[in-house]
């Protein structure tokens, strides 16, 4: 039988938290609690989960905090849990390294999936390719690993998993499906913009001009182009 994740659960709203942790028990998955954001550092320390779940709003220290400073040291899978849904919260959840976000109310096996879909992407094996070099881009999966005209450039596991996957496709345009299904595990609904927020945060990290992008373009009604042989500069 295989071992249960461990799951920590950030959440100051108690009602939620309570059905929230339910029903993740009912799933089989070992769920900690903390209700404040200064207190997770140590909970994971302590705890060391498979995963967190961490609201944005939090007493203590805010959730956008939580997950910068969980950044600094970890690659653990973190989902932000936000009641609001504007594009905002996309930015600066996913720039300050979160993987997914959840929108309040949280629907019961909308989140599930989210959390299967984490799960299973950080455990994923590495690719036969293990590395690409394009002009003064080098991209190293096995040790996730960016190097750009001569420094290393720290990413986010998603940021890391977005631009490998560009990379490998290089010249080619990528739909929104194509995407959501290789990294998210899931068919793209039409209205989540995660990866047209990360495709600008890769601009801004990499120096690309959004008003005239030369290695990140935005192809109208296709998808993502990685332009290969703009990296020479």
């Amino acid at each position: 039988m295989a071992t249960a994740h461990k799951l920590l659960l950030v959440e100051d709203d108690l009602t939620l938290a309570g059905w929230v942790i339910e029903y993740l028990q009912e799933q089989h998955f070992i769920v900690e609690h903390v209700a404040r954001g200064d207190l997770v550092q140590e909970k994971v320390s302590e705890f060391s989960p498979d995963l967190v779940l961490l609201d944005v709003m939090l007493p203590g220290l805010n959730g956008i905090e939580v997950c910068r400073l969980l950044r600094e040291d970890s690659q653990l899978p973190i989902i932000m849990l936000t009641a609001r849904s504007d594009e905002f919260d996309e930015v600066i959840g996913l720039e300050a390294g979160a993987n997914d976000y959840v929108i309040k109310p949280v629907r019961p096996r909308a989140l599930l999936a989210r959390i299967n879909s984490a799960l299973k992407f950080n455990v994923a094996p590495p690719q036969n390719t293990q590395e690409i070099t394009l002009g003064q881009l080098s991209i190293n999966s096995e040790a996730n690993r960016v190097i750009y005209n001569g420094k290393e450039i720290e990413l986010s596991t998603s940021l890391f998993a977005f631009l490998w996957f560009l990379a490998n496709h290089a010249g080619e345009v990528v739909d929104r499906d194509t995407v959501f299904k290789a990294l998210k595990n899931r068919e793209y609904d039409g209205l989540d913009r995660r990866f047209d927020v990360m495709l600008s945060t890769l601009r801004k990290i990499f120096n690309d001009d959004p008003q005239s992008p030369k290695k990140f373009k935005t192809v109208w009604g296709k998808g993502y182009l990685f332009v290969a042989d703009a990296w020479n500069d």
